[in-house]
């Protein structure tokens, strides 16, 4: 297979009303335009092993929760690049480290996680009773909080025994394991996945997921239908991962008609960030609140790090200008040009009214902020670290109210008017 290797981000515009149709058409919605921050495409020589600057290999045969019978290893008998590229993840039948089988297992967890923005990858599957292939992401902040409470999401995953057949699956509290919100889609005309490459994504945004298989749109998950005793965790930044399971809960078990070895073929993985219209990397912005038309100001124009930030009345000092500077992932940091430090977190906070201060540019999630247009011209800004938005503590509008973190709730406190002042 060959394949071009350059590529830009795909761009869905809007559809406008024929003017010569007798009856008025509403105006289609603008689809998300969506710029490239992190990809991998597999161009390594034959044999060679996964990008380490960009994958982990898990290792272990401890049923990894499922009850699955492999032994996932780092050997190149398990994963590796083709040389054509591919990126194989192969299960093998064959004892190893008290397993019947051996597959692979990758993930970006310490390398690359991002809140919000499509991802999206090329596979063809294996197939097989017993299979089970997946590409899929879990919250970064599994290790502290556990899961189901860090989050899921299952871009693709198939069982063997269902050869036309993936699903898309949101995991949560109060929704997980076998009662994950999910949904299914079949290839039309008994076509299998194991026969040709499909491009499995989500587009991922801050109250909605969506699930697509070839560009067809098959499941949606809102935050508003979410009920009681279930929690929207999908705030916060989430990392990738490609693996083959062999058995498990939900498979059942290779049998006599299960061929070994079975092969993952993955083209590319790539990942992108929603387009921030008009915000330019290197340009001097002066953020004013929707809510009071205050401008956001380092408090008596302080340079000390920890100097709180607060809102105040626009006066053209260098207190309230912010230089938007564009990181590798998508996001920005706001550095404040009279402090020369950039807008923070306290603590890298991750709770409602955490304060937002200025600290000595360090290149954290705590100030990291994805910074994404409102249907109204505004902008809202949410930090990479907590998922939180940038808000006006109480919805205040005198001069010296303090600005914190807050769950993104599309309010005047959290809309932010950016205007070029160098």
């Amino acid at each position: 297979m060959s394949k071009k290797k350059w590529f830009v981000a795909t761009v869905a515009s809007a559809l406008l009303c024929g003017s010569l149709l007798l009856n008025a058409v509403p105006k289609a919605e603008a689809a998300p335009v969506w710029n490239l921050v992190w990809s991998d495409e597999f161009n390594g020589a034959a044999g060679s092993a996964p990008d380490g600057s960009k994958w982990v290999q898990e290792t272990g045969g401890n049923g990894w929760g499922n009850n699955e019978l492999e032994y996932y290893t780092d050997r190149r008998d398990n994963s590796y690049q083709d040389g054509n590229g591919n990126l194989v993840i192969k299960a093998k039948k064959e004892s190893y480290g008290g397993r019947d089988y051996t597959s692979a297992r990758l993930t970006t967890q310490g390398k690359f996680a991002q809140t919000y923005g499509k991802m999206e990858a090329r596979i063809k599957i294996p197939y097989g009773q017993g299979l089970w292939p997946a590409f899929w992401m879990l919250g970064d902040n599994i290790g502290s909080v556990g899961w189901p409470q860090s989050g899921e999401l299952d871009i693709m995953e198939n069982v063997g025994y269902e050869p036309s057949m993936v699903h898309g699956t949101a995991h949560g509290p109060g929704y997980s394991g076998c009662c994950g919100i999910g949904n299914s889609y079949t290839l039309p005309g008994g076509q299998q996945f194991k026969d040709a490459y499909h491009v499995f994504s989500i587009e991922w945004e801050p109250n909605q997921v969506r699930w697509y298989v070839d560009g067809q749109q098959f499941h949606t998950l809102n935050k508003s239908q979410l009920g009681a005793g279930q929690t929207w965790v999908y705030d916060h930044p989430f990392f990738l991962l490609l693996n083959v399971a062999v058995g498990g809960n939900w498979p059942g078990n290779p049998d006599g008609s299960t061929v070994f070895p079975q092969t993952m073929n993955v083209d590319y993985v790539r990942v992108y960030q929603q387009a921030n219209s008009g915000v330019a990397s290197g340009t001097v912005y002066k953020l004013t609140n929707s809510g009071s038309g205050k401008a956001l100001d380092v408090a008596s124009a302080g340079t000390a790090d920890g100097t709180k930030v607060q809102i105040w009345t626009p006066n053209g000092t260098a207190a309230q200008q912010w230089r938007a500077v564009s990181n590798s992932d998508g996001t920005y940091k706001l550095i404040n040009t009279g402090s020369g430090k950039a807008l923070d977190v306290a603590s890298a906070g991750t709770a409602d009214g955490t304060k937002v201060q200025i600290w000595t540019d360090n290149g954290t999630a705590a100030q990291k902020w994805t910074i994404t247009a409102n249907a109204d011209g505004t902008y809202k800004l949410i930090n990479a670290g907590s998922g939180k938005a940038l808000d006006v503590t109480s919805s205040g509008t005198a001069d010296g109210t303090s600005v914190q973190i807050w769950t993104d709730n599309g309010t005047s406190a959290q809309k932010w008017q950016l205007t070029a002042v160098q």
